[in-house]
């Protein structure tokens, strides 16, 4: 397994941006396809977006679509999530997770992060 560890969370004005990241240890992470996750208060996590081992291929939940972006470096062990055009129902804690295949489904992933705060206000 890989571990992981997020950063870059905050607070931050609705349509406003951050940016996320999360390292992972050990000389694997290119073989893993990644996704980043959220969980806001009294609600079930939910499927953000998700990447290809290559970073080729993304998918994204259709509630960030067009304003977050996923993105990988596999030189730096780092993967990303760009968050721009923030609203304060995107306020919760992101998790980055890592699995064999890039889905939306919690249940794929095997290795997650300790997650970030996210907060947006309006």
């Amino acid at each position: 397994q890989v571990r992981l560890a997020e950063s870059g969370g905050g607070l931050v004005q609705a349509g406003g941006s951050l940016r996320l990241s999360c390292t992972a240890s050990g000389r694997t992470f290119s073989r893993y396809a990644m996704g980043w996750f959220r969980q806001a208060p009294g609600k079930e996590r939910e499927f953000v977006a998700a990447t290809s081992w290559t970073g080729g291929v993304t998918y994204y939940a259709d509630s960030v679509k067009g304003r977050f972006t996923i993105s990988r470096d596999n030189f730096k062990n780092t993967l990303y999530l760009q968050m721009s055009s923030l609203k304060p129902e995107d306020t919760a804690v992101y998790y980055c997770a890592a699995g064999l295949r890039s889905t939306y489904q919690p249940r794929d992933y095997n290795s997650w992060g300790q997650g970030t705060q996210v907060t947006v206000s309006s």
